[in-house]
């Protein structure tokens, strides 16, 4: 694999992972482990821990698509591998 290559994939692999990891964190975290203190907090009603459990991560996560499509479209034109 030339040097480009590796960089692309490189940095492809760094993005998967940060996100994997807020996601992990919205949903694992403030919708399970922390969901409790969260609750404290009301948002319509309801408690945030809860609402990140049902609702909140499911936003975050459709986010995090987005953000991850325009952000490896960014990456295809810098590496120059963009199908456009």
């Amino acid at each position: 694999m030339d040097t480009k290559a590796a960089q692309y994939w490189k940095a492809n692999i760094r993005l998967v992972t940060v996100l994997l990891v807020i996601w992990f964190v919205v949903s694992y975290g403030f919708g399970i482990i922390l969901a409790e203190p969260l609750n404290a907090i009301r948002v319509g009603g309801v408690g945030l821990g809860f609402w990140f459990a049902q609702q909140g991560s499911i936003f975050v996560f459709i986010v995090l698509i987005f953000f991850y499509a325009a952000r490896m479209n960014a990456l295809d034109r810098e590496f120059d591998v963009h199908e456009d």
